[in-house]
């Protein structure tokens, strides 16, 4: 197989012959915009929009109809990043410490089929070595849970070998069980105090079991083409709970990356993958682009939504975009529309 940067090349290069045709009639627009396109036409989707943010200012595309600028939407495992911030905040509080074990917060509450929380750390749920089984995998992410229903199902399969990559959305419920824990309030609640508050992300809640969308927005739709807009939260939890727009999710990224929510030690910990040998920091991962650029961030995936935002260190240059289904069906225009947002431009 070609290492990624090759394959990223590739995507970009197909992705723009694809659209060949329209690029001559549009050669103003920005390659990641005329890309944009592509993920209704070859990925499959109703709608595609996106938001990018540079020193130029902002800048808004969006293909097909049905979707807004302004528009409210699922975030899936965004909301990692979100719990993620949370317990390093509470790490530069001295309230807690990354080497603690899961015991230690929750005692007696990870055990069975040889799964032991005083032998897991929070560092290893937050980069996603604790081993633990992904509770999504058994309820394909349909099915309403309290985090403890989550864990039950988790935790009645043996763990993958400590210490190994493997994502599992467990390990974010159960950090979301630390939160509370340890502030004595819900994840949902620090959240808005530590993060959306100050950074003024308006269109940012945690729903709870609120199966409805904040107005404005669009509609969601399954990738059989079945509307399922209402969808209750509690089938991700801490793990994928948050709705959000394009515009708080850049700013959530800048703020994060250019240094307003942790200080500087804290964020090199957060970017540190050395765990998982490049895959994963801590609520966030990178991405190496063709041209030697590497972007940080998280996608999200729920029914009826996928979402990507990623920034450059420091945070000035940020771009999200979404499409109103389930996936995109041509995995290559993922990377494709990262390359053409950031790497320079060539004429």
């Amino acid at each position: 197989m070609p290492p990624p940067r090759t394959l990223l090349a590739i995507a970009v290069s197909v992705a723009t012959l694809a659209l060949a045709p329209t690029v001559s009639s549009a050669l103003a627009a920005h390659p990641a915009d005329v890309l944009l396109p592509l993920l209704v036409t070859q990925g499959g989707a109703p709608a595609a929009a996106l938001l990018a943010v540079e020193e130029s200012g902002p800048r808004y595309a969006q293909a097909g109809e049905g979707m807004g600028r302004t528009d409210h939407f699922r975030a899936g495992s965004i909301t990692k990043t979100f719990i993620a911030t949370l317990v390093l905040q509470l790490a530069g509080e001295h309230r807690l410490s990354l080497s603690d074990t899961v015991e230690k917060h929750l005692p007696g509450l990870v055990r069975g089929a040889g799964n032991d929380g005083r032998t897991l750390t929070l560092r290893s749920l937050l980069n996603h070595t604790s081993g633990l089984y992904d509770f999504v995998e058994e309820t394909r992410g349909t099915v309403p849970l309290t985090p403890r229903q989550a864990l039950r199902i988790a935790l009645a399969h043996s763990p993958a070998d400590p210490g190994r990559y493997s994502y599992s959305n467990t390990n974010y419920v159960l950090l979301g069980l630390v939160v509370e824990h340890v502030t004595g309030h819900s994840y949902a609640a620090e959240a808005e105090r530590r993060i959306i508050a100050p950074l003024r992300l308006t269109g940012t809640s945690f729903p709870g079991s609120r199966s409805s969308l904040p107005s404005p927005h669009g509609r969601a739709y399954a990738t059989d083409g079945t509307d399922v807009t209402a969808l209750d939260p509690r089938v991700a939890g801490a793990a994928g709970e948050l709705v959000t727009t394009l515009a708080d999710l850049d700013r959530f990224y800048a703020g994060l990356l250019g240094g307003e929510l942790l200080p500087p030690r804290l964020l090199r910990e957060m970017l540190d993958t050395r765990a998982t040998h490049g895959s994963y920091g801590m609520g966030l991962y990178p991405v190496e682009l063709p041209c030697g650029t590497t972007v940080w961030g998280h996608n999200g995936h729920m029914t009826g939504s996928y979402v990507r935002s990623a920034a450059t260190v420091g945070g000035r240059h940020v771009l999200t975009f979404r499409v109103n289904t389930d996936a995109i069906a041509d995995p290559g225009l993922e990377p494709a529309v990262l390359a053409a947002e950031f790497c320079p431009r060539t004429r």
